[in-house]
Parts: C-alpha cells; sequence; structure tokens
C-alpha cells in the first residue's frame, strides 16, 4: 500500500507538471492541493500507518513527495505522542536539506509537537551546537508556532538566540531573526530590550 500511494503521488505530480504553462513551475500551494486530495484515499490513518507512508515518500528526495510528507505528518497532529519526537528527529537529520523543508517542517508539525510536550525544548537546546547547520537553523525556527500563539511557558527564545548569537551561517542568523520577529509580536518591549544589549542577561536569569 505505501508503495502504491507514493507511484499514485509520483504519477500526479508528472501530471502537474505537465500541466504547468512554460516559464512557470509547481509552487507549494498546488502540492498542497495534491496532497490533500491524496490523503483523503489513505484507508489507514493511525499515526503509525501515516508516519511510515511519510517516510517512504521522504525516501524519494523529491521537494514536491517532501512537501506532502511534512502535511500529511502534519495532519495527524492530535496522534503525537512524546515518541514522536525520536522520528521527527530523525527526518530532521537526515532529510532536511534546504531552507524550505527546515521551515515547512519546523513551523507545522514539529512545531505543534513541541506545543503538545515542551520538555522537548531540553533537547533543542542540543540543536544549536549541530554541526548540521539546517539543525541549528530548525532550533530557532521550531520555536516560532509556540511564540505566535503566546503558548511558551517553559520554552526560551532567548537561550536560543544567545547560543546561536555568533554563529557564522547567515541562514542560521536569518532563522533566529525570524523567531526574533514573532517574539516581537507578542512581546515587543522585551525585543526592544534585546536590541539594548540586555539580551545574554535576561537569557541566563531564565536558568
Amino acid at each position: 500500500m505505501n508503495e502504491d500511494i507514493v507511484k499514485l503521488a509520483k504519477q500526479e505530480i508528472t501530471t502537474l507538471q505537465s500541466n504547468i504553462p512554460t516559464g512557470s513551475h509547481v509552487k507549494t500551494g498546488d502540492i498542497r492541493k495534491l496532497s490533500a486530495k491524496l490523503y483523503k484515499i489513505v484507508p489507514n490513518k493511525s499515526i503509525d500507518v501515516v508516519l511510515k507512508i511519510c517516510e517512504v515518500l521522504l525516501e524519494e528526495r523529491s521537494w514536491e513527495l517532501g512537501v506532502m510528507a511534512f502535511d500529511w505528518a502534519n495532519r495527524i497532529q492530535k496522534y503525537y505522542t512524546i515518541e514522536t519526537y525520536d522520528i521527527f528527529y530523525s527526518w530532521l537529520k537526515k532529510y532536511v536539506r534546504g531552507w524550505g523543508d527546515c521551515d515547512d517542517f519546523c513551523t507545522h508539525a514539529f512545531g505543534q509537537l513541541l506545543i503538545q510536550n515542551k520538555e522537548i525544548f531540553s533537547e533543542i537546546l542540543n540543536w544549536t551546537k549541530d554541526e548540521d547547520f539546517w539543525v541549528r537553523r530548525a532550533s530557532a525556527v521550531i520555536l516560532i508556532p509556540a511564540i505566535l500563539k503566546n503558548d511558551y511557558a517553559d520554552i526560551y527564545p532567548l537561550e536560543i538566540m544567545d547560543r546561536l548569537l555568533n554563529d557564522k551561517n547567515d541562514l542560521v542568523c536569518k532563522g533566529y531573526g525570524w523567531m526574533l520577529k514573532a517574539l516581537s509580536k507578542v512581546d515587543e518591549e522585551l525585543v526592544i530590550e534585546i536590541f539594548k544589549g540586555k539580551t545574554v542577561y535576561y537569557a541566563k536569569s531564565l536558568f
């Protein structure tokens, strides 16, 4: 069944690509519409089954199928458990190789897992030291959904920022910059204080 779903998805994507006007390209929104259509025909939507299909989709190393995999993983968020972290983290390490992958995954499925299980923040702190810069970027981006929902008790954005402050990779810096932009929407005064040079003292006072 997993192979059949992937085969059908690849066929649908090929058809979608063939119908795109010359000079244009398949957009994320197009893939999301296709994803919703195909998800409806999955007969067993238990978390174990869906995540296994997602893994098969991700193994194809295709941008389109990756968007679909992360979308399906997000659709089963009500079934997440703390054990889901191990699966998602393995995907982050193995399959995320672009800013689009990182941001899609972390601001939807993985970000929702953090909201539901804030104890995994201690693991996310370790991401800031990872040799893979996509994982370091993810350590900031994954906090954005919780911040925007003003649901980040026991999650400390400024500790992440302090740890990434001297990172040499532009994409990592842009990731925590995006996180701070989100934080400014719920706590503008705090972010103003950050730019007055009080960041480190505030963050360290939380631990």
